[in-house]
């Protein structure tokens, strides 16, 4: 089944369109009648009692239809929960947009808000309105980008305590696989400074290593063997304050990790009870982040994709192509959906290792020429087009039916 876009009423409900310039502590408001005139300007505060306001005042004018730059929010909430018609112009498009009203381009709160309501009244045919995703996927989509905040948070504090033991206690650096690991945190957390670890013999490194139920394989004497031939840190009365600093930012790292385990967990649980759950996770190398990626960035309302070119252009995986005249340049999409890009790239690199399909993709595009990342983008367009029609058909990924795949198989030379 095939999904048409939602479209706009020819006219806007009593010829009169809204524009709304989004900020963090108050909303600039324009109300446009046919004539492109421009019959109100206000401004309300980013609270209940100002989204109140906002409201009554749409409902006394008789305004139906709002144009706005994000697709998301408090305010985007209000007003779809009030039927309001919510159309989304991107900030990109915007600053474009101001050229339309002078030569200046000059950034004004008030001045935005009304090439926001005059262009939902002149370019109807090519907006869309706002169809948002169901509460589980929304739910999906904030659990899945707060876990990706939290591992660029770990990573950086990561960074900040190896800078740290570098300086202080340059053998803990490299003595097990990740700093962040568990047993790298343990080991840390009982031995912060130079002084403590001096005090360990290999027999006494592997009966600690046996109480904390360490499984890594490697011999404690090698593990010793690197503390001793690592420089000497700080050692005698300074070594405390430094000791204090390695312990805080211990903690913190473990709190980190903590939470990124109880977000994997919870995205696990609701990722299993989303309708779509069945398409993504049959992906080849899906796994679950990844395929929860995928479910909360393309999101599960089919009418906002009607091509499987639209979603490869969001997506930021399609060439952006510009011509004058004899001249042609075909570049990377800058403009796109940073976080449905990451998605898609993240799957379609890793489904080189299951998929023969992906993996010729890839080499082709290889020894074309293009870097590792434009292959990678190459191959996700490749992928969306399959996704596509697996999510418009609610059916699962099914190798068997893939028609590129079964056909590259087919190419091969029988192995002996």
């Amino acid at each position: 089944m095939k999904y048409a876009p939602p479209v706009l009423a020819p006219k806007p409900a009593n010829n009169m369109t809204c524009g709304i310039d989004w900020a963090g502590r108050d909303h600039a408001i324009s109300i446009v009648d046919a004539r492109g005139s421009e019959i109100h300007r206000s401004a309300v505060e980013h609270n209940a009692v100002g989204l109140r306001v906002l409201l009554g005042l749409l409902a006394r004018m008789g305004v139906s239809e709002v144009a706005i730059e994000r697709p998301d929010g408090p305010l985007v909430e209000a007003l779809l929960d009030a039927e309001v018609t919510v159309v989304v112009i991107s900030p990109n498009q915007l600053k474009n947009l101001r050229s339309r009203y002078g030569s200046a381009g000059n950034k004004d709160d008030r001045f935005d808000a009304f090439v926001l309501a005059d262009t939902l009244r002149t370019d109807r045919t090519r907006l869309r309105p706002l169809v948002p995703d169901t509460a589980a996927t929304t739910a999906l989509r904030t659990a899945c980008r707060a876990r990706k905040d939290l591992i660029k948070h770990r990573v950086a504090l990561a960074n900040q305590l190896r800078e740290h033991l570098n300086r202080v206690f340059p053998g803990a650096v490299g003595l097990f696989s990740d700093l962040d690991s568990p047993i790298s945190l343990a080991f840390l957390a009982r031995f912060d400074c130079q002084d403590r670890a001096d005090w360990l013999t290999p027999k006494r490194l592997s009966a600690w290593l046996a109480s904390v139920g360490y499984t890594g394989g490697t011999d404690p004497a090698v593990l010793h063997a690197h503390l001793a031939s690592a420089p000497h840190g700080i050692t005698g009365e300074h070594s405390r304050a430094h000791a204090g600093v390695t312990a805080a930012l211990v903690t913190s790292l473990k709190t980190l990790v903590a939470q990124i385990k109880v977000l994997y967990r919870q995205i696990g649980d609701q990722l299993d009870a989303h309708v779509d759950a069945h398409i993504f996770t049959s992906l080849p190398r899906s796994g679950t982040v990844r395929a929860a990626k995928l479910v909360a960035e393309i999101g599960d309302c089919r009418a906002r994709f009607p091509t499987p070119e639209s979603l490869a252009c969001l997506a930021g995986v399609a060439p952006s192509t510009r011509q004058s005249g004899t001249m042609r340049s075909v570049g990377f999409r800058w403009a796109c959906d940073k976080h449905l890009r990451d998605a898609v790239t993240d799957f379609a690199a890793d489904s080189r290792a299951a998929n023969p399909w992906a993996e010729n993709l890839y080499r082709q595009a290889r020894s074309r020429g293009h870097d590792h990342q434009h292959a990678v983008r190459i191959l996700a367009r490749a992928w969306l087009y399959v996704i596509w029609h697996c999510w418009q058909d609610h059916t699962a990924y099914n190798p068997d039916r893939h028609g590129a795949l079964q056909a590259f198989l087919r190419s091969q030379p029988p192995t002996a």
